[in-house]
């Protein structure tokens, strides 16, 4: 009797652990991969009127974080600039994407191809062949994309590697079934192959640049091989719908090839892909090391493992479910670039070059970095939980920098760019090496950077895109007048912000001469991080388009579009001075002043979170006398900004920088200047947050609130200490530990 009470025990005690352990491990179900998918439906997104604006441009990406590539079903055929592969309106499904999209941005996908499974008799035009979609018939998470093809009879599963993907696809009738593979070129270029013997499929679609050197090709492609399980009963290749009896077939309009099935009810049809961006057996490489043989269940298993564990990184306890939804959702955005480029082998193509390849050992290479957007947030982001990837970041930005020449501004396709403004690679690297990663050579990067700084390119390399963009007017005047158009560039003339931040990547240059004892460097550039006074009118309190002789841009409207405005208005940008901001609240009058300009651009409602200029705004309220209003603008732009479902980003996310900001803010603490390491305070959401670090220390952030509406500090304590300043370092939070806020319904004082 006691042994069988002991074995029931036992048996108690094991199902109530798994429970636990399910519970501690079910962080994706809280996952939205639609989010951001259609046009916004936020509180703050209304009164925009230009429709782009109000489109997050993310997809439901299925891959682990910062993979090669991400699958995304299609409905959208084109690989065209500001057109993400998926869109949660449309009507039609198109497939299965190997994408290379840029999470939420408004750029192109490129090196693509799409797998469509469809049934009965052979179509191979996407007018023909296309799904009835409906959202009723499928699941979406991280890690698996599950979706019921009714007009089709098919049931259809993907899941993905870091470099590959593996479908499932179950007959649901008796039927004939075909699987078609279109390299997605909208260039009318590509190749494919079929091998009916081998039961494989293989090919690729040449990559072609954007922005500085526009539809040029980029020097590599993204290539594909693709094995089947089972043996074809038919097979072939086809072009704008015609088919041809032969095994391969490149450079014509919408090209692919099928395979040919007989699947009986409920059989089931795998269909395994690799990915690669330096050639088919590269492709086949991947797939053979990261999934070999493997079945689907146990690929999912893998992938999921993964996502929980990033996603575990920051445990959230809190009742409220709408904004864990929303929080992991922005974590996962967030884990999406840049993207990993290397083979398993380490081969990769070399930056900015004409299929040349390198190797890299004992590290990844990475590219597509948003880097205008991501140095603000979503890199420090990474910096803060993932340390060794930030620095497998920094040295692939070393070797673009080596293998092209300069260091890039904005390198995606792989390529220089020129696109944006100012040359935060600078600012990335400063904030890495700051905060401890430096596994590299730091020689090497200020090299590159220092020769950004201070040296305009050829007059080929600069048509490249390589270089500062306007340098030779900015070392002379010490900022870019309105005389220099800057016609060179994707985004032309937009002189004071180029300006305000070429000041602050001159600062955070001048961080790394001070420690490598360059002490001319250094104070040349501490002096060039001041050039925001430049074109700072202390007429009108705020910056303003300035000539060469030293007079101002007229007329002056501080609330609209103007031309030396990057994507903003001149009271937006006025407060990007991150770096120095004793300097700037000096220039406005003092604290009160800014203060009282801040509540002007909040009360006329012209702060837009929708643009990464501004996302340090709500926090500059720490420099006044009233730091409660960072946490009040902090809190209702959490709110209004960001909601549940598919239109529940308020702009494109932007390689997950509009992520990252929530990501922050939800834990009460933002980077205003990456580069010092030290974090601007607010209030958190949540009861409580455990941030697990990669050093073993953990964080536990606890908000002890009067009320759900609490979100004033009235006092914080740090290790049973309280803590009394407005901003804490980044190597403090590496300590772990326990932060507690206080909140109350009302400001202190008030």
């Amino acid at each position: 009797m006691r042994l069988i009470f002991f074995i029931s025990a036992l048996l108690l005690l094991f199902i109530l652990s798994g429970r636990m352990a399910f519970a501690q491990q079910s962080l994706i179900r809280y996952v939205q991969p639609f989010s951001g998918t259609s046009a916004s439906t936020t509180l703050a997104s209304q009164h925009i009127e230009d429709k782009t604006e109000r489109l997050a441009n993310t997809i439901p990406a299925v891959a682990p974080p910062f993979s090669m590539t991400q699958w995304t079903p299609q409905t959208q055929l084109s690989e065209k600039k500001c057109l993400a592969p998926y869109y949660y309106n449309n009507k039609k499904f198109y497939g299965f994407r190997a994408s290379h999209w840029l999470s939420g941005s408004c750029t192109q996908d490129y090196g693509s191809f799409t797998i469509m499974p469809i049934s009965g008799s052979l179509k191979t035009q996407a007018a023909q062949y296309a799904e009835n979609y409906v959202h009723q018939n499928e699941v979406s998470t991280p890690s698996y994309y599950k979706l019921k093809l009714p007009q089709h009879q098919l049931l259809t599963e993907i899941t993905a590697s870091l470099r590959c993907g593996i479908m499932r696809i179950t007959a649901l009738k008796t039927d004939s079934v075909y699987v078609l593979v279109s390299p997605n070129s909208d260039q009318n270029r590509g190749f494919i192959q079929i091998d009916p013997v081998k039961g494989e499929i293989s090919g690729y679609n040449p990559v072609h640049r954007i922005y500085q050197g526009w539809g040029e090709p980029a020097g590599f492609s993204g290539y594909f091989f693709i094995r089947f399980k089972k043996s074809f009963t038919s097979a072939g290749v086809y072009s704008e719908g015609h088919i041809f009896n032969q095994q391969n077939i490149s450079n014509k309009k919408d090209i692919g090839a099928f395979a040919g099935f007989r699947l009986k009810k409920g059989e089931q049809l795998v269909v395994y892909s690799g990915t690669s961006f330096t050639s088919i057996n590269a492709a086949k490489a991947n797939l053979e090391s990261e999934i070999k043989k493997d079945d689907f269940n146990t690929v999912l298993a893998r992938t999921n493992q993964v996502w929980e564990k990033s996603l575990s990184q920051i445990r959230i306890s809190d009742t409220n479910e709408k904004g864990k939804k929303i929080f992991y959702t922005a974590l996962y955005h967030a884990m999406q670039h840049p993207r990993l480029y290397n083979d398993v082998d380490g081969k990769y193509p070399r930056f900015g070059g004409k299929y040349q390849y390198e190797t890299i050992n004992r590290r990844q290479y990475y590219d597509d970095f948003s880097m205008w957007d991501i140095y603000r947030a979503q890199l420090p982001l990474i910096e803060l939980l993932q340390p060794r990837l930030a620095n497998n970041l920094v040295n692939s930005m070393i070797l673009k920098g080596e293998q092209g020449g300069w260091m890039p501004i904005f390198p995606c396709w792989n390529n220089y760019t020129a696109a944006m403004i100012g040359d935060h690679t600078t600012a990335f690297i400063a904030s890495a090496y700051h905060k401890g990663i430096r596994n590299y050579d730091i020689n090497e990067a200020y090299r590159l950077m220092r020769k950004n700084a201070f040296q305009m390119p050829d007059s080929v390399d600069y048509l490249n895109g390589k270089g500062r963009r306007g340098i030779n007017s900015y070392l002379k005047y010490g900022y870019i007048p309105m005389d220099d158009s800057i016609p060179d560039a994707y985004h032309k003339k937009e002189q004071v912000s180029r300006t305000l931040e070429y000041a602050y990547d001159d600062y955070a240059l001048a961080t790394i001469a001070k420690d490598l004892g360059k002490e001319n460097d250094y104070r040349e550039l501490s002096n060039r991080s001041l050039n925001y006074r430049h074109i700072f009118d202390p007429s009108v309190g705020m910056v303003r388009g300035r000539f060469a002789n030293g007079n101002w841009y007229e007329p002056f409207y501080p609330d609209h579009r103007e031309p030396y405005i990057t994507e903003g208005t001149p009271r937006q940008y006025t407060f990007y001075v991150p770096h120095d901001m004793p300097g700037l609240i000096s220039l406005m009058g003092g604290p009160k002043n800014l203060e009282n300009e801040l509540d002007s651009l909040f009360h006329k409602k012209e702060y837009w979170h929708g643009n990464e200029p501004g996302h340090q705004i709500p926090f500059l309220y720490n420099y006044t006398p009233s730091s409660w209003k960072t946490q009040l603008q902090v809190s209702r732009i959490m709110t209004e900004e960001y909601g549940e479902g598919a239109g529940g980003l308020s702009g494109n996310d932007d390689a997950g920088q509009m992520s990252a900001w929530y990501v922050f803010a939800a834990l009460g603490f933002y980077p205003v200047d990456p580069v010092s390491g030290n974090y601007q305070l607010s209030s958190p959401l949540f009861k409580q947050a455990i941030l697990s670090f990669n050093n073993g220390k953990k964080l536990t952030i606890t908000a002890i609130k009067k009320s759900q509406k609490s979100i004033y500090s009235s006092k914080i304590i740090l290790n049973g200490k309280p803590f009394t300043k407005r901003e804490i370092t980044h190597q403090l939070l590496l300590q772990g530990g326990k932060l507690i806020f206080y909140l109350q319904d009302h400001p202190p004082r008030l």
